[in-house]
């Protein structure tokens, strides 16, 4: 039975994009919902399986799958607060990690979303390609989304990298980042490691990178376009008082010596779910914005 609040927390697994034999599970999240819960034993939570073995088509259908499944579990948690007489407010956030970050804010475009973004709380975003891979510098793993498209046809790996569309403006990526996907979060915190060889460090901090910021060509302007829209949802009055972090992320690999994983960065990415330490850190460390 809820108490006085109705606090909804939806969690979105990964695909390491390069992990052939791993496409994310609706679990990849559990550490961070095991410490949410010792905040806040009355949260509810959606752990979300929509898009389970299926992460390699369209970011659109993801989005639509997880927008579904999300109104579906509000609805269901509402109404049963409601018959009991005990719904006096709603909080509505969101976790992701890698690609499933992109997945959420598609899903925020769905008209089915729309009665619920005046409940949006906190969005805690673990490394997202949030402006894609237009200017990753990570040459082995580039060649590794090369080879996907090339031999899988990989659709979202096509929209995160732009080659979606002939014309920069009409990709994929471009358009969602058009869309006000941030701006009704009331806490925005972006979690990113310089040791993440899997998504660029600027795409996770939603900043300026240095091979952008002397580009005079069509795709620079587009990029510093796709950047300031976000930039601007993250400034926007839409509420009274935001709180927005960029928080850097550095963990001790060297037990893992060199190897392919910590050689193409995937250690650092996969160390996001796998570290206990870290989930009790960033939970602890801001139990206001959890609460």
């Amino acid at each position: 039975m809820f108490t006085s609040d109705l606090e909804v927390e939806i969690e979105l697994p990964s695909k390491p994009y390069l992990d052939y034999f791993s496409l994310g599970h609706h679990l990849d999240l559990r550490l961070v919902r095991n410490q949410w819960l010792l905040l806040d034993p009355k949260v509810e939570f959606l752990m979300s399986e929509a898009n389970e073995d299926k992460t390699s088509g369209d970011f659109r259908e993801m989005g639509l799958r997880l927008a579904q499944e999300a109104t579906t579990f509000i609805k269901k948690k509402m109404d049963k607060a409601s018959r009991s007489g005990n719904l006096k407010s709603i909080k509505l956030s969101f976790v992701g990690h890698s690609i499933g970050n992109v997945i959420i804010r598609t899903a925020l475009t769905e008209g089915i979303m729309e009665p619920y973004l005046r409940y949006l709380c906190t969005y805690l975003s673990i490394s997202g390609p949030h402006l894609g891979y237009l200017y990753s510098t990570n040459t082995l793993f580039n060649s590794g989304l090369w080879l996907l498209k090339k031999l899988k046809g990989t659709q979202c790996i096509h929209q995160l990298t732009y080659t979606d569309d002939s014309d920069l403006q009409n990709t994929f990526l471009y358009k969602l980042c058009k869309q006000k996907t941030l701006e009704n979060f009331k806490n925005i915190i972006l979690l990113s490691s310089p040791q993440d060889g899997y998504v660029p460090y600027h795409s996770a901090r939603i900043e300026m990178c240095q091979g952008a910021a002397g580009d005079n060509s069509k795709k620079g302007k587009v990029f510093l376009e796709m950047l300031n829209s976000c930039l601007d949802q993250i400034r926007s009055p839409s509420r009274e008082h935001r709180l927005f972090m960029r928080c850097d992320v550095n963990f001790d690999t060297s037990t893992q010596g060199r190897n392919l994983n910590t050689l193409i960065g995937r250690a650092a990415h996969i160390e996001f779910l796998e570290s206990d330490v870290f989930a009790r850190f960033i939970m602890w460390s801001f139990p206001d914005l959890f609460e």
